[in-house]
């Protein structure tokens, strides 16, 4: 191994987000390096601080230069310290005389470690951003965002171009693309949604389904290399938060331009596909457009028109026959996914109900309605047809793409659904999606149905992007991308990009290799954005539970256990918080972790705490710091 490629390793080693600061002799220990080679390792650490990427402190620890944590400020005299929310690191850090911006205690902050304190082995920093009170409205919210290191607010540079771009369509913006502008479509969305990227129509000839999918043409206004493409590549996707969102581009162009908003031209990229009452797409076509679209409508609206609501159906008669095709349509493509073996998780997701300030005043499970089945379907159609369209183009393209789950995570779940008295039928190495969405087809409807649905989906890999198509196993697709959301996901812009090229000609082989050669870190990057954008929606989701469960302290509920480990079991209540029931907290008995059967039992009386069963419990405490909710079991 080169001696840069030795230095890479510990730095990226030192750099993840699992790490804590070690010593050169406990590194060597981590990475396995025989005592022989120990002088190496000391040379690559000497190298990397004199490099000024890593910090040694005065104990021989290691850590990365510029670490930022995110913590409360307290003073202490003349001097400063800040308790990191991070409780993987132990150790306050030191803020000298001078270096804490202004902050007073209480304030929650951005702190920058820039060395170790001379009076010991704590870290030493600089304070580099006051977030807020960390009893102000929203400033939780942020610091979580700010420890995650997700931007929120743009460059002066990207807001002035964002500006100069979003200009009102002209005909000079329409010359060569095919005006739709006389075919009624609608927009359906969520209530509150402002970024909207995606229009449909649906028309019907006695035969056959002609599905119209037309999304903002963002790449006509995100220009690649601009300080706009920089900024939405380095955030990835927009994220969306309990109380806000953060956009992966500025509103004038996400609400604005950008966003297909009723009554007014726009620009867009469209897939208008023929489909067969089987279900098979006999015919497409992928173009630029310029659409105007009739309705902006809801999900509930929607819904309620097809389940009956005369009233709304009255007020929208344009469209409401539209609906109804739109409805068969979308039952027509989703059964044929379903024999193929598409898998459909059937899982509630947590809607947080805020009042006028942002407080949480209430958690609801939402499932989704009819109408957000239909937008799904079409959704999956067109990002199905644009792949494998460019599949056969032999093009540089950048699909989105799932694997076959591991087979131990497969054996598990055989054990667990069998508990419960179905059978998953196969090879663990090797199922079929077809297995798993006959066993949840066969649990619909069923009390078990969330907790099984839940636990298969831990059982599947995650989806990530890739330059090459090795399918989507959860969808039982051979081709699949993300065409549809451009305004708030990079991978659909560059596959904008990339079908422009090829409608304009211009796709030649300089351009090939151009865009063959960004692939993979693209690739990478926005899987790693993704992750990101993910796991912070799910803290802020934990942090607002926990947040909100505060006032039940010492309440009583009904739940399901979801979980059992050998320290206790997670309980699920009916809003989808769960917490702990500790082992050490059962006292009727002595309990033992079954394994194999993945349930507690009592040495002395033979009770048994299984998964899915139903429980009673008492909230007996909620830690906000670490995003714990403990129960007690009411026996």
């Amino acid at each position: 191994m080169e001696f840069q490629d030795r230095c890479d390793t510990i730095y990226n080693l030192i750099c993840d987000e699992n790490y804590v600061p070690m010593k050169a002799k406990e590194i060597a220990m981590l990475l396995n390096i025989q005592r022989v080679d120990r002088n190496e390792l000391n040379k690559v650490l000497t190298a990397l601080v004199n490099q000024g990427m890593i910090i040694r402190s005065t104990g021989g620890r290691y850590i990365k230069s510029g670490y930022k944590i995110v913590g409360d400020y307290e003073r202490s005299g003349n001097f400063g310290f800040v308790v990191s929310d991070d409780k993987k690191l132990k150790s306050d850090i030191f803020i000298p005389q001078g270096k804490d911006l202004g902050a007073v205690t209480g304030h929650k902050v951005v702190a920058e470690i820039t060395g170790f304190s001379t009076r010991g082995n704590s870290p030493e920093g600089i304070i580099t951003e006051i977030i807020g009170h960390k009893n102000d409205p929203g400033v939780d919210v942020l610091a979580l965002i700010k420890a995650f290191g997700v931007p929120t607010d743009f460059p002066g540079k990207v807001i002035n171009q964002a500006a100069k771009v979003a200009k009102p369509v002209s005909d000079a913006d329409m010359a060569g693309r095919v005006d739709f502008r006389d075919v009624m479509m609608v927009t359906i969305d969520g209530e509150d949604a402002k970024d909207l990227d995606d229009a449909v129509s649906v028309s019907y000839d006695g035969t056959n389904y002609k599905l119209g999918v037309y999304i903002a043409d963002v790449a006509n206004y995100v220009q690649e290399n601009s300080a706009l493409d920089k900024e939405a590549y380095k955030r990835g996707t927009s994220v969306y938060l309990v109380d806000r969102v953060i956009p992966m581009l500025p509103h004038t162009l996400s609400n604005g331009i950008c966003s297909l908003n009723a009554k007014e031209d726009r620009l867009a990229m469209c897939c208008i596909m023929t489909v067969a009452p089987t279900g098979d797409i006999i015919d497409y076509d992928i173009c630029e457009g310029v659409v105007n679209v009739n309705f902006r409508m809801n999900y509930s609206d929607v819904s309620a028109i097809l389940e009956g609501d005369e009233e709304l159906a009255k007020q929208y008669e344009e469209v409401t026959p539209m609906f109804y095709h739109m409805q068969t349509l979308s039952e027509i493509l989703r059964n044929k996914r379903r024999r193929r073996g598409g898998i459909d998780f059937n899982i509630s997701e947590t809607k947080f109900v805020l009042d006028d300030e942002g407080n949480i005043v209430d958690i609801k499970p939402y499932f989704r309605d009819v109408a957000s089945l239909i937008i799904e379907d079409f959704m999956l159609a067109a990002n199905e047809t644009v792949a494998e369209d460019f599949f056969w183009k032999e093009s540089a393209f950048l699909y989105r793409v799932h694997g076959v789950p591991d087979a131990d995570k497969v054996r598990d779940l055989k054990t667990l659904v069998g508990r419960f008295g179905y059978v998953l039928k196969g090879d663990s190495a090797a199922m079929h999606p077809k297995e798993f969405a006959k066993m949840l087809d066969n649990i619909k409807g069923k009390e078990e149905e969330t907790l099984i649905s839940k636990i298969t989906l831990r059982t599947m890999q995650q989806a990530k992007y890739n330059s090459e198509n090795l399918g989507h196993f959860g969808l039982a697709a051979k081709y699949y991308c993300h065409f549809t959301s451009p305004i708030r996901r990079y991978p659909d812009l560059l596959i904008h990009r990339i079908i422009k090229d090829h409608l304009r000609g211009r796709y030649d082989e300089a351009r090939h290799e151009h865009f063959a050669s960004l692939m993979e870190v693209i690739a990478t990057s926005t899987s790693k954005t993704e992750r990101r954008a993910e796991e912070l929606e799910r803290e802020v989701d934990k942090h607002k539970k926990v947040q909100y469960m505060h006032r039940f302290l010492g309440d009583e509920f009904e739940g399901i256990i979801s979980s059992v480990t050998s320290f206790g079991m997670f309980v699920e209540l009916s809003n989808g918080v769960d917490g702990l029931v500790h082992i050490s907290t059962l006292g009727d008995d002595y309990y033992t972790y079954d394994e194999n059967n993945y349930e507690l039992v009592g040495d002395i009386t033979g009770k048994r705490y299984v998964l899915g069963q139903r429980v009673n419990v008492r909230l007996a405490s909620v830690n906000e710091d670490l995003g714990y909710i403990d129960f007690e079991l009411l026996y």
